[in-house]
């Protein structure tokens, strides 16, 4: 497992990015979250990467099916996004930052 972002007592977002191995896909995952938590919760939050190669019982214990997959812990409820991320206007909606009558319709690439 690895922090992304140092640990801090006032992060508000807790994400969970579930992950088999280092694969181009994995690293599109990361690369993706990292710019849209830049960009849109600044320094408060906080990702861990969990390797399921590494740590295969977490997936059961944590239901994850398919990787990557990003969970987000907090703010509740939890959230689930499956995929490599590349479509900012599907993680902003999931992750709770933009209303679904927001989504851009051209399919936000990043």
């Amino acid at each position: 497992m690895k922090n992304l972002h140092p640990k801090n007592n006032k992060n508000k977002w807790a994400l969970h990015l579930y992950i088999a191995g280092n694969t181009q896909r994995t690293a599109k995952a990361i690369r993706n979250l990292k710019i849209i938590c830049e960009e849109k919760l600044k320094d408060n939050y906080q990702i861990e990467v969990i390797d399921l190669l590494k740590n295969p019982q977490i997936a059961r214990s944590e239901q994850i099916i398919a990787v990557p997959t990003l969970v987000r812990k907090l703010p509740l409820p939890q959230k689930s996004i499956i995929g490599d991320l590349s479509n900012a206007d599907v993680i902003l909606v999931g992750l709770g930052l933009i209303e679904p009558n927001q989504y851009n319709a051209n399919h936000n690439q990043l």
